[in-house]
């Protein structure tokens, strides 16, 4: 049954998640991604699920706004202009569209996303 408002239970544990191969752009490392989408609109707008990646360090832009609750893991976003944002379970961090840096994930997380 299709439901009117889409919805995951356990994000913070599911496991039957799809594999979404490696992380682009690599500096260090080999990140890996694997993740369950929630719902993807019209044109994929909005979008929103649930993403989990192990550690490496590539560069990444944001090209939409999007909103990050991290529920496991450590990483560090360093942004193109030096700011630094330590990330672990329990930070939500909203990453504005043009957002570009570096992401280093040092113990496997995992976030709930929704890019706007």
């Amino acid at each position: 049954m299709t439901s009117s408002a889409p919805h995951l239970h356990q994000a913070s544990t599911r496991t039957d998640l799809v594999d979404w191969g490696a992380q682009p752009d690599a500096l260090e490392g080999a990140s890996h991604s694997t993740g369950r989408l929630v719902h993807k609109g019209p044109n994929n707008q909005p979008e929103c699920g649930i993403w989990v990646c192990t550690p490496g360090r590539w560069r990444l832009a944001i090209p939409r706004d999007e909103l990050c609750h991290f529920v496991a893991g450590r990483a560090t976003y360093r942004s193109n202009v030096g700011e630094v944002i330590e990330v672990s379970a329990g930070t939500v961090v909203m990453f504005p569209a043009g957002w570009a840096g570096e992401c280093t994930v040092h113990e496997t997380m995992r976030n709930v996303y929704m890019l706007a």
